[in-house]
């Protein structure tokens, strides 16, 4: 399955982000908690923005680096 890429001007929900990131919604929600996944929320909604889920990616792969 391809993922199109981020739309810059898009508001992402979980299901999207999971997809995405190939993260558990639990995970998706653990990650938010600790503030590492950065969203906000409209009513009960939870988003994600592109440049959220990009900075993300970024600090996983920062990890990736540091643990090397």
């Amino acid at each position: 399955m391809n993922t199109p890429p981020l739309d810059d001007a898009q508001l992402y929900r979980v299901p999207d982000a999971m997809k995405r990131l190939k993260l558990s919604r639990s995970l998706i929600y653990d990650q938010i908690r600790t503030g590492r996944l950065p969203s906000v929320k409209q009513g009960r909604a939870r988003l994600f923005t592109a440049n959220g889920i990009r900075a993300y990616i970024a600090l996983l792969e920062e990890e990736a680096r540091n643990a090397a």
